[in-house]
């Protein structure tokens, strides 16, 4: 219980170092390509750490095996480089009892991984569509940026001089509207108001820009003629609020629905998501005799060729994951022929540590 304890409190805490380099490299990736967004007026600023937080189970899920495998790859190193492990020799602990003491703290990382593939990575991808779709179909006055031209989808752009000192409502403002591709009406407005505010019916949740004493002028390309309207109070309709049930993806469909569903492709995501908790066990039967190093080595002296190891089985499991959405493999075969033969290299490799010994 002693050797149990201190084994997994190696590969945790190491595990948890490599997780969390991992984590603050990648989310800083994503945290500066929102912020660019938010800076450029695309999405507001209040809603980036709701965007990080939905992002992080997708981060997690490929994070974990591949902090795991590290982990124990750098653990058990350390313990070739101490000769801790010829010690443990010693005293009868052999390469079959010590994967039984790995393989319990992969139980958990491999419970954590599949919590996050098979509920929270779908839930978190929709929601995170979902708050960038309704970014996409309203003009919010939140991301408006004073004295710059901005796109807000639709085939709407706007431009306002200023703020009031208040923040409510937007000073000299311009609106124009591009016939949207496939629509019955096609004029193109241009709306000029020397003021304007944002309001929501509650009752439909609709959202309105209300634009006070100006004109709206409408043209239609290769005609003469043109529209003029000279109004006090506009009230220009911006959208509804989206339902997130048109966000029909796969990648946003809850496991249970991809279980159901017999295409290819909702099959080839079925499996990625349930191949990721299997995965962790797999790269754990890799990970312990890859592990052994000469203490004259040093303990990296494996560690590039386990993440070319790691590298080409993920590789792999992306093409395979590719070739059944596209119907090139079948579902009844699938991924699990990749799982297959790394299973089979890290029992073979597992077997040579076995016969060689561990000293």
């Amino acid at each position: 219980m002693i050797l149990f304890r201190y084994l997994t409190r190696e590969v945790l805490l190491t595990m948890s170092a490599v997780a969390g380099i991992l984590l603050l490299v990648i989310m800083g990736s994503r945290f500066i390509r929102y912020f660019s967004d938010a800076a450029e007026g695309d999405i507001p600023v209040t809603i980036l750490g709701s965007l990080m937080v939905f992002h992080l189970p997708g981060f997690m899920e490929l994070i974990l095996p591949l902090s795991f495998f590290l982990g124990i790859l750098l653990a058990y190193g350390q313990l070739y480089m101490n000769s801790e492990i010829t010690v443990m020799v010693a005293c009868g602990m052999s390469p079959m009892r010590l994967l039984r003491v790995t393989l319990l703290p992969a139980s958990v990382v491999a419970v954590l991984v599949g919590l996050c593939s098979l509920w929270l990575t779908p839930a978190g991808a929709l929601q995170t569509e979902a708050a960038l779709e309704e970014q996409r179909s309203r003009l919010d006055v939140s991301v408006l940026a004073p004295g710059r031209f901005q796109d807000f989808g639709g085939g709407r752009t706007a431009y306002i001089s200023d703020f009031s000192s208040d923040g409510t409502e937007m000073q000299e403002v311009l609106v124009h509207e591009q016939p949207v591709a496939g629509a019955e009406k096609t004029h193109s407005y241009v709306t000029r108001a020397g003021s304007g505010y944002q309001e929501t019916s509650m009752e439909t949740g609709s959202r309105f820009l209300v634009l006070e004493d100006g004109e709206r002028y409408g043209v239609t390309p290769g005609k003469q003629a043109a529209e003029r309207l000279t109004f006090e109070r506009y009230t220009l309709r911006l959208g509804l609020s989206r339902n997130r049930q048109e966000l029909d993806s796969l990648e946003y469909a809850t496991t249970t629905e991809l279980w159901n569903d017999p295409s290819p492709r909702a099959q080839a995501q079925f499996q990625w998501r349930a191949g990721l908790p299997l995965m962790v066990f797999v790269l754990a039967l890799l990970a312990q005799p890859l592990s052994r190093v000469n203490p004259r080595q040093g303990r990296f002296a494996k560690l590039l060729p386990a993440v070319f190891l790691y590298v080409a089985y993920l590789s792999l499991l992306l093409a395979a994951v590719d070739a059944v959405g596209k119907g090139v493999l079948e579902v009844a075969l699938g991924v699990w022929p990749v799982h297959g033969l790394f299973l089979a290299l890290g029992c073979l490799l597992l077997w040579h540590s076995q016969r060689k010994g561990m000293r």
